[in-house]
């Protein structure tokens, strides 16, 4: 795959983003809200949202930025370089994606909320240990003109805090999508104890009552509407897990250049040197296959499906990479809660998971090319 590159104002806008996250946002930051047991910082978002982050996604005549799919894999990108918590992946991507598939008055009422930075979405799919959405056992009855949701669904990312909920659920002749408030009565959230701190639920739906104008899309088609936001997560989440392991690497390279072995510093060794270099060499790869899933949901979103899983699934084994081998390459500190190597790695399992594991997009991948 040749080297795709950056664009004048995605660069730009990467600089910016940078810029701005080392300063309001750095890994000392996560510490601090990993130890005091916060998984949202409310001004952190509002500030993203005052810079047309929170509507990325969402048009400009909703009081979006509408920056479009590699912008916003940008901004993820550089919000996994320092371990950044926010709402930004459920709502201003996956939320705002789906409404977007919408053209009606009450979604792009939904989306100038979401762009304002004062309504947060998280997307209830999962039910079992891995992500797969047409494994949906979920009911929603039809009850009259509306309908009685029943089930649990797991692993809902965003879902302790989230004041909307997206959720997937079988009707009569297929899966169909609601956007529902999260305090609905018969709605129970048990927050999840995460390994990476973010904010995740378990949630439990004692037939809630859900009318016609909760429905997103068509009754029994939710695909339509759900799979373009499957997509551009699964593309977003794989750029923030390449900006992880940038990170990851920086940390790495930063502490071969100072820590000294019989008076020399390690990174003169040449073993280390290989596998740095390796590690450098497959984080840049990774890098062009998430330009190239931005550049296809941006201007081909109807065949992105094979760009967006080998995009995660490349960024899934990338980071995974960077984290083992900055923990080896780190010794014994690299071990100790002490040392911020291990929240890399911790964020790294976790994404790897989220919205479909590296075997679930590989299998995307080869039977898009006939296996």
């Amino acid at each position: 795959m040749s080297k795709l590159v950056l664009s004048e104002e995605e660069t730009m806008l990467a600089d910016m983003a940078r810029g701005f996250l080392d300063g309001a946002a750095p890994v000392s930051t996560f510490r601090k809200m990993r130890d005091e047991g916060r998984t949202h910082d409310a001004k952190l978002w509002k500030e993203m949202a005052n810079m047309g982050w929170a509507g990325v996604l969402v048009p400009e005549s909703a009081g979006g930025s509408d920056m479009g799919f590699a912008a916003a894999n940008v901004i993820a990108q550089e919000m996994g370089r320092t371990l950044v918590i926010s709402p930004f992946l459920s709502s201003a991507v996956i939320a705002a994606t789906a409404l977007r598939q919408v053209s009606d008055e009450r979604a792009m009422a939904a989306l100038a909320k979401i762009a304002s930075g004062n309504v947060t979405y998280a997307l209830a799919v999962d039910e079992g240990i891995k992500h797969n959405p047409d494994a949906t056992a979920m009911e929603a009855k039809a009850d009259g003109n509306g309908f009685r949701l029943t089930g649990k669904k797991t692993f809902v990312v965003d879902g302790a805090m989230a004041d909307r909920l997206l959720v997937l659920a079988k009707t009569a002749e297929g899966l169909t999508l609601f956007d529902i408030p999260a305090d609905r009565a018969g709605i129970s959230r048990e927050k999840s104890n995460m390994i990476d701190a973010r904010d995740a639920a378990k949630i439990s739906f004692d037939d809630v009552e859900a009318t016609g104008d909760d429905v997103l899309g068509q009754v029994d088609s939710a695909m339509n509407v759900l799979r373009p936001a499957l997509q551009a997560g699964q593309a977003a989440l794989a750029a923030e897990m390449t900006g992880l392991a940038a990170g990851a690497m920086a940390m790495t390279v930063g502490y071969l250049k100072e820590r000294k072995q019989f008076g020399v510093e390690i990174g003169r060794f040449q073993a280390l040197q290989h596998r740095a270099a390796h590690l450098w060499c497959e984080t840049e790869v990774t890098l062009s296959a998430i330009l190239n899933a931005g550049r296809m949901l941006d201007n081909d979103p109807e065949n992105a499906e094979l760009a967006v899983s080998l995009a995660k699934a490349r960024a899934t084994d990338t980071a995974i990479l960077a984290v083992q081998e900055g923990v080896q390459m780190h010794g014994g500190i690299g071990m100790t809660d002490a040392y911020d190597m291990g929240f890399y790695m911790k964020r790294a399992r976790v994404g790897a998971e989220w919205l479909g594991d590296y075997s679930y997009h590989a299998e995307k991948v080869a039977a898009s090319r006939g296996f």
